[in-house]
């Protein structure tokens, strides 16, 4: 392996890129031959997980907002990621755009009308009248904490634990050194190399399943435009289009590259944000964004522990109801972005405290998702029609994106925009931001992989990198394949199996973590020295 990897210009780990790249290429292979076989195994998959360890999920996710919250305000939070004398080579606001566009930006877009109208249409709490005041509430509040603090969790928890054991023991960039406490020096052999193939697998197929939403998302902006079918064949064109660009920055770098994709991007969503607030229902979404801040502080304490527990006495099929289908898949999905997010924030960080890496990382994007749902969310609800009355008043227009969102979630963030001034034009501007944050977010990945597999943060040779953004195309293209007509459906399935065992990864970080500080209080570890055997 280490003759070819010389032959083809490569510098990085032979083991580790060669047979991430062969299981990749396999799977794509057996996808082309037998799609129908893999999307049944899929399916089954996702069902037992979501049936018998969905709790395991819940809980999970919410036992990692704890310990976050606990390291960050503890006296471990002062600790500096990467040496006391260590500054961050990022600004605060970039630093915000890059982990942001780099993480849910794609999401926000896709589901920031879709989320909350398809709560507020149809309850998940038992006995809640849909198009009610309180369904309105118990939409915005699980929106929110859907993509509020737990799914940054997902990201803080990997992404610190990458961070500490990186730069404060100095080890390889790779998701197995986090594992330094457990498992020690076998990080270097072929248990840390399984760990770290499998990093490199999960992380490919978290961002293969966000390219093929948002793929969907601009498939059905453009057939709103301009009338292109919304066919498979449009998307894998929308996808070769765009991993060509994500090409083009990865070749530029981090600096030049996802920096200037992530500052642009980002300030083109603020200001389609502003553009809702101040064209829309002004003083309304106002009140309505404080009031917000509220429903989430007092929801989010019973949500983070519920666990559907009664769905099958109140006529759900299966014993999990809704839930199953939406906090199980989110932290499934989610969790198949850590590596990535988790190596890609940890790569951006160097020379901040824990505690401001806690800190910033879990509140800052939680703060703007917030204002983004309270926005986007309440004004659809608003157009929908709350209450009785107000539905009465709209006659045959009330409902109107509840109907959207039930014929196609994509089409539902342009629907939205119909009833705004400068429809058409705001909806090319939404086109474009979704296609960029597709882009961000492939180009991060591929930097991320190429880390992975060099265990270096200074990038690898360019047509090292590309292979990796050309490979997370081809892998969208194929779960778009494989998909068909039930695309999200099946992605849900594919991401929920693909997503246990990286949970499972995940949650022995936090014990690792946890073991890794307690080192702190030796004398004899020094700052780029791991501590020696005989004392983990």
């Amino acid at each position: 392996m280490e003759a070819l990897a010389k032959k083809l210009g490569l510098r990085t780990n032979p083991t580790i890129f060669f047979t991430s790249a062969g299981i990749m290429i396999l799977f794509l292979v057996v996808l082309l031959i037998a799609p129908g076989p893999i999307g049944e195994a899929f399916g089954a998959g996702r069902e037992w997980i979501v049936t018998n360890l969905g709790w395991f999920f819940i809980f999970g996710v919410t036992s990692w907002v704890a310990f976050l919250l606990w390291v960050a305000l503890s006296r471990f939070g002062a600790i500096r990621l990467g040496g006391n004398d260590a500054k961050p080579a990022y600004s605060n606001i970039s630093w915000f755009t890059m982990l942001f566009a780099g993480g849910i930006g794609t999401v926000l877009m896709f589901w920031g009308v879709a989320e909350p109208i398809s709560h507020f249409s149809s309850p998940p709490r038992p006995n809640v009248e849909p198009y009610s005041v309180e369904a309105a509430d118990d939409a915005m509040s699980f929106a929110i904490y859907h993509l509020g603090l737990h799914t940054w969790a997902i990201f803080t928890m990997p992404g610190l634990a990458f961070a500490y054991f990186i730069y404060r023991y100095d080890l390889p960039m790779r998701f197995s050194s986090v594992f330094y406490p457990l498992i020690g020096d076998r990080i270097y052999g072929p248990l840390g190399k399984t760990l770290d193939v499998f990093a490199i697998l999960g992380t490919l197929f978290g961002v293969a399943v966000s390219i093929g939403l948002g793929t969907q998302q601009i498939n059905a902006g453009l057939t709103e435009l301009f009338g292109i079918p919304d066919a498979v064949i449009t998307k894998v064109l929308i996808i070769a289009i765009l991993t060509a660009v994500a090409v083009g920055s990865i070749v530029a770098g981090l600096d030049s590259g996802v920096k200037r994709l992530s500052n642009i991007n980002i300030g083109m969503a603020v200001g389609l944000m502003v553009f809702v607030l101040f064209t829309g229902s002004t003083v309304f979404l106002l009140r309505a964004m404080v009031e917000t801040f509220g429903l989430y502080i007092s929801n989010l304490l019973p949500m983070a522990f519920w666990n559907d527990t009664l769905a099958s006495y109140t006529g759900d099929d299966g014993g999990w109801g809704w839930q199953g289908s939406w906090t199980v898949f989110y932290w499934a999905w989610t969790v198949t972005w850590s590596p990535f997010i988790g190596i890609f924030v940890a790569r951006i960080s160097r020379g901040r405290t824990i505690r401001e890496f806690v800190l910033g990382v879990l509140f800052a994007p939680s703060i703007f998702t917030l204002i983004w749902f309270a926005i986007f969310g309440w004004s659809a609800m608003q157009i929908d029609g709350i209450g009785p009355e107000a539905r009465e008043a709209l006659g045959e227009q009330a409902g109107v994106l509840s109907q959207a969102v039930g014929e196609s979630v994509p089409l539902a963030m342009f629907a939205f925009f119909e009833n705004f001034p400068g429809a058409t034009l705001i909806q090319g501007l939404a086109v474009v931001i979704v296609a960029i944050f597709f882009a961000t977010s492939s180009d991060s990945a591929s930097l991320v992989v190429d880390m992975l597999c060099t265990g270096s943060p200074d990038p690898g040779p360019w047509h090292q990198r590309v292979f990796w953004g050309v490979s997370e195309g081809m892998l969208a293209a194929m779960l778009i394949v494989l998909a068909g007509d039930a695309g999200l459906t099946a992605l849900q399935e594919v991401i929920t199996v693909v997503g246990l065992p990286m949970f499972i990864l995940v949650f022995a970080m936090m014990f690792a973590l946890f073991r890794g500080l307690a080192q702190e209080k030796l004398s004899e570890v020094r700052v780029g020295s791991p501590p020696r055997p005989e004392q983990l």
